[in-house]
């Protein structure tokens, strides 16, 4: 007797639909390193923005793995981090940090956002998400580049808190008001 799993048209489309999503969200993260403003050691970028959504909107488990394939494939040589770089480089130097923290930050999102569904609580989980970010890029920054914390707090920190807290607002708003419209089409 043969073994095999089978598929229902609605679960294959299921799938699909998730796969399609979370390729999305990795291609849409590519693009956000592309807008970019060049700052040493680390430049502006909409990266975060892209990662924040991917937690929201996608939830905990397909946020973190569309942020491992965008990972994934600039390791493996695409041109999707900032400045169309690549490779193992990109994740030694001194943006690693923030881009090792890209699945992590958005499956916490994800599993926030799930009892949080207001406006601030969404908010709330993107910013505490923003802070594991910078958690992990300023400590990588600090450990593998600059070799100073205090200075890292600095480049790597502080003069994105202006910018990332913009993008944060912008991203909770746009998150909040497609799961409003989400739950709405769950209770039709």
């Amino acid at each position: 007797m043969q073994n095999t799993m089978t598929f229902s048209t609605t679960e294959n489309r299921t799938f699909s639909a998730q796969l399609v999503w979370m390729m999305g969200f990795t291609m849409l993260t590519a693009i956000g390193a592309q807008i970019e403003i060049p700052s040493t050691p680390v430049p502006f970028t909409l990266q975060t923005f892209f990662v924040l959504l991917s937690g929201v909107i996608l939830g905990k488990r397909n946020g973190a793995i569309s942020q491992l394939l965008y990972l994934s494939a600039g390791i493996i040589g695409a041109p999707v981090f900032s400045g169309f770089g690549f490779g193992v480089a990109k994740i030694v130097g001194p943006t690693g940090g923030y881009l090792l923290s890209f699945p992590v930050v958005a499956f916490i999102v994800g599993l926030l956002v799930e009892r949080l569904r207001t406006y601030w609580g969404v908010s709330a989980s993107m910013l505490f998400g923003m802070f594991v970010l910078f958690a992990f890029g300023t400590l990588h920054l600090s450990a593998f580049y600059l070799h100073n914390f205090s200075e890292s707090v600095e480049k790597g920190f502080l003069i994105f808190s202006i910018w990332d807290i913009a993008k944060l607002f912008s991203a909770a708003g746009i998150a909040h008001a497609i799961l409003r419209h989400r739950d709405t089409q769950i209770k039709e």
